[in-house]
C-alpha cells in the first residue's frame, strides 16, 4: 500500500540519524493539513471556497466517499461529525498522528523505533531511518520540482505546499546552485498554481493557510515568553 502524503511529509520531518522532529514544534499541525489535503484529492471532503479574509473555509465530509486507509478513514468521520473550519481540522487531525504514522514507518522497515530516557530521567521516543530508500525518492521529485522546474504530480505538489506554508521548501531537497529565496519562490509559485482540480486547490489552499497560521501563532507565542 502506498504511503500517506502525511507520511512522507513526516520522514522529511525527521532526521534520519537522530530519529527526532528537527526545526519545528508544529509537527502535528503540518501532519494534519496533510491528511486533510489527501482528503480533498481523494473526494472524502469538500472545502467551500473562501468568500472573504475574515471568514475562515468551512470543510464538509463526502459520505459517498470512504477511504481505504485507517487513518484518513477516521478522519473523514471527524470531518463528518460536523461542519468545521481548515483552520480546526488541521489540529484535530494532527492529534497524535506523529506517533501513529511512525508505527506505521516502523512496520513497514523505514523506521526504527527507539526509546530512551533524556538525562536519565524523561522517556523519550525516537525514529531513525532504516530504510531510506522510499524518503530519497520523495526528495528526487521534490528536486526535480523545486530545483529543475519540471511540473510537479498533483502529490509532489501538495507537499511543497505544505512545506511552503512552514518555509521547509529550501531544506528538504538539495539547492544545486538555486538560492534559498528562489527555492521559496518557486515553492509559493507551486502551492498557488493550477496544477489540481479546483476543488483541491481550495482544499489546499484552506489547509496551508490554516498550517501557516498555526506556525505564526507558534512564534508569536514563543517570542512573548522570551
Amino acid at each position: 500500500m502506498p504511503t500517506l502524503i502525511a507520511e512522507d511529509v513526516l520522514l522529511l520531518l525527521l532526521d534520519d540519524e537522530s530519529g527526532s522532529v528537527v526545526g519545528t514544534s508544529y509537527v502535528a499541525t503540518v501532519l494534519g493539513g496533510a491528511v486533510l489535503i489527501e482528503l480533498a484529492m481523494t473526494g472524502a471532503v469538500d472545502v467551500e471556497e473562501k468568500s472573504s479574509v475574515w471568514r475562515s473555509a468551512k470543510v464538509r465530509s463526502n459520505p459517498a466517499v470512504v477511504p481505504e486507509d485507517e487513518v484518513l478513514r477516521r478522519a473523514a468521520a471527524v470531518v463528518g461529525q460536523k461542519e468545521r473550519s481548515a483552520q480546526d481540522l488541521v489540529d484535530r487531525l494532527g492529534k497524535g498522528l506523529k506517533d501513529e504514522l511512525a508505527d506505521r514507518l516502523v512496520q513497514r522497515g523505514i523506521l526504527e523505533r527507539r526509546r530512551d530516557k533524556v538525562l536519565g530521567v524523561f522517556p523519550r521516543t525516537r525514529w531513525p531511518a532504516v530504510d531510506s530508500s522510499h524518503e530519497a525518492t520523495v526528495r528526487r521529485a521534490l528536486t526535480r520540482t523545486l530545483v529543475q522546474g519540471t511540473d510537479p504530480d498533483p502529490r509532489t505538489a501538495a507537499i511543497v505546499a505544505l512545506m511552503s506554508a512552514i518555509d521547509w521548501a529550501h531544506k528538504v531537497v538539495d539547492h544545486q546552485g538555486v538560492s534559498r529565496s528562489e527555492m521559496r519562490k518557486r515553492a509559493k509559485t507551486i502551492a498557488e498554481g493550477d496544477w489540481a482540480a479546483k476543488a483541491v486547490r481550495d482544499a489546499i489552499s484552506a489547509a496551508t493557510a490554516a498550517v501557516a497560521a498555526a506556525v505564526t501563532a507558534s512564534t508569536v507565542a514563543a517570542t512573548s515568553g522570551t
